[in-house]
């Protein structure tokens, strides 16, 4: 990330870059603490201090799809990332010879009847199952149990999944 934009308002305000070295209210139990990012650090200490006492699995749904879970005693145990839809449709375009690059829809059926219909149901029922599969793993094995989803796919996908969850696309601010 480019800081300097940031270093201009420092003559005004005090500027504080956070980091992995910074204080959480969760202890960090991911096996190399160094390579988690700072917005998954910042989502679970969000989770933490809005949710106490409880099991919480944040999903964010942006570029990627990151998954990152912290128990009832703040433990952060670690996660799960996938690509995001954006990079979904990107990838089937890009790396195909002659699929074409959509954008986001609503799949019409289960079943595509052309090429676009079979990425858009591709694409979004792979995604919605996908996190409904998660959903249902982390459920099997804790109680007491928040979900959290949050992100720029946040209003797209809440409708969609079948669990009850907390949905706050700007969770992370």
């Amino acid at each position: 990330i480019d800081k300097s934009a940031f270093l201009y308002f420092e003559k005004e305000l005090k500027v504080h870059f956070i980091s992995n070295k910074d204080s959480f209210p969760f202890v960090n139990c991911y096996a190399t603490p160094e390579t988690l990012g700072v917005d998954r650090m910042v989502l679970a200490a969000g989770a933490t201090l809005q949710f106490p006492n409880q099991n919480r699995l944040v999903i964010d749904a942006g570029t990627c799809i990151t998954y990152d879970f912290i128990d009832a005693e703040d433990n952060y145990l670690g996660g799960a990332i996938s690509p995001g839809i954006r990079l979904r449709y990107e990838s089937l375009h890009n790396y195909t010879a002659k699929l074409p690059l959509l954008t986001l829809a609503d799949p019409k059926d289960l079943i595509g009847k052309s090429t676009s219909e079979s990425i858009h149901c591709g694409v979004i029922n792979g995604l919605t199952y996908e996190i409904d599969g998660f959903i249902a793993e982390y459920k099997a094995q804790y109680s007491n149990f928040i979900i959290i989803l949050t992100g720029g796919d946040t209003d797209f996908l809440a409708k969609r999944l079948k669990n009850t969850i907390f949905a706050n696309s700007n969770f992370l601010l």
